[in-house]
């Protein structure tokens, strides 16, 4: 991923062009209909979400070397099969199923049970919760191709309907949950909203509504401090009910949530007075969320901190945290890679510069954590077994 400092980056093709304008247009004609502007959470919403335009919804390439980022999966199998270790040590004690939220382009859930075959550990069925068709129909076509004999146990939900006993697999979910920006003034909580300005989108302050405010207030009671004058950063009002109908859904196991983020303590740290807050375009990162609408990758690190803090209320506790470096040496990296000398030298020069990219400290090994949830008597996990972090959250 290559850092834009300075403001140069890729213009998009005419399709995608075109695009993007559709969907200012879209979010323009919201902000009139609300009186002139917005809160940033609902823009991005908008963005992401909007049926048809949004991000996530319209059906460009966003993972991989065509798109905009890449994902742990994408970057080697080797996550996946570690992953996959770990979800068998959870269905030998509990059973049931294994439900994956957000599969993006599918290769983790095509990882995950190609080696569960090969374990002989296959769960009763592999649910993946998608709110996007086009990429319900991307997934499709990766288990037809590459797991077509697995395509009975696989299937699709709008929206999780029933209890389970089994795993629940979250990666890079979280971070791209819409979310408010507010700015701590000596006279209150003030919300950031987007208004248009000749033709472009442009950021406001306004007094926080109810809601917002009681959540800067609660970040402040839990750091023992209030923010100080101008700090400016992100909270997420979606993720705590998420993760309370996944705690209220799972009756006997665990859940695994993969994604970029912090313990609140350092998330709201004096010297991180901007924020978390990211966007992506075409594998290059940037600050700027008013521009390219629609087709660039809008998303925010993760207050780990409240994650936990909505499982433990919803009846879970917290049975590991720890870095991606971490969880995957821990957790059967070593294991995966016994065959590693016995490869063509070229197999083996790519396999170490994907273990680099998963585990190094300047890559994805300690920016990208793992928090697994737990409900029921079921051991902790074993990639948990090296350099467990719950106690900083």
């Amino acid at each position: 991923m290559q850092h834009d400092r300075n403001g140069v980056l890729p213009a998009p093709d005419a399709d995608s062009a075109l695009h993007s304008e559709r969907v200012a247009e879209f979010i323009s004609d919201r902000i009139a209909e609300a009186g002139g502007s917005i809160g940033f959470g609902e823009y991005m919403q908008h963005a992401m979400y909007a049926p048809g335009l949004g991000y996530y919804a319209a059906g460009a390439t966003r993972f991989g070397a065509a798109g905009d980022f890449v994902t742990a999966p994408e970057v080697s199998s080797l996550f996946g099969r570690v992953v996959a270790r770990q979800c068998a040590e959870v269905l030998s004690a509990a059973g049931g199923v294994i439900r994956e939220f957000g599969a993006g382009s599918g290769r983790l859930a095509t990882d995950v049970l190609r080696t569960l075959r090969d374990l002989g550990a296959l769960p009763d069925r592999y649910e993946i919760v998608e709110v996007s068709p086009d990429l319900q129909r991307r997934q499709e076509a990766q288990f037809a191709r590459a797991l077509p004999d697995l395509l009975p146990i696989v299937s699709w939900l709008a929206e999780p309907s029933s209890r389970h006993r089994g795993v629940v697999l979250a990666n890079e979910v979280l971070d791209a949950f819409p979310v408010e920006r507010f700015v701590r003034r000596a006279t209150g909580v003030m919300q950031q909203r987007v208004a248009t300005d000749g033709g472009r989108f442009v950021i406001v302050e306004r007094s926080a509504p109810p809601r917002l405010a009681r959540a800067v207030e609660d970040i402040e009671r839990s750091l023992g401090a209030p923010l100080p004058d101008g700090y400016t950063s992100e909270v997420s009002l979606g993720i705590g009910d998420w993760v309370a109908g996944l705690a209220a859904a799972l009756e006997l196991g665990i859940a695994f949530l993969f994604d970029y983020g912090l313990p609140r303590r350092e998330y709201y740290a004096a010297e991180r007075g901007d924020g978390w807050l990211r966007c992506h375009f075409r594998h290059h990162a940037h600050n700027d969320p008013l521009i390219l609408p629609g087709i660039q990758d809008l998303t925010s690190w993760v207050d780990f901190t409240a994650v936990a803090e909505a499982a433990v209320a919803a009846g879970c506790d917290v049975a590991g945290f720890s870095a991606q470096a971490q969880f995957l040496l821990a957790g059967g990296l070593t294991e995966e890679m016994q065959c590693f000398t016995s490869l063509p030298l070229e197999q083996q020069l790519a396999l170490s510069q994907q273990v680099k990219t998963l585990t190094l400290p300047g890559e994805m090994g300690e920016h990208f954590k793992c928090i697994a949830l737990r409900r029921g008597e079921i051991a902790t996990p074993s990639a948990f077994g090296m350099a467990d972090r719950t106690h900083t959250l």
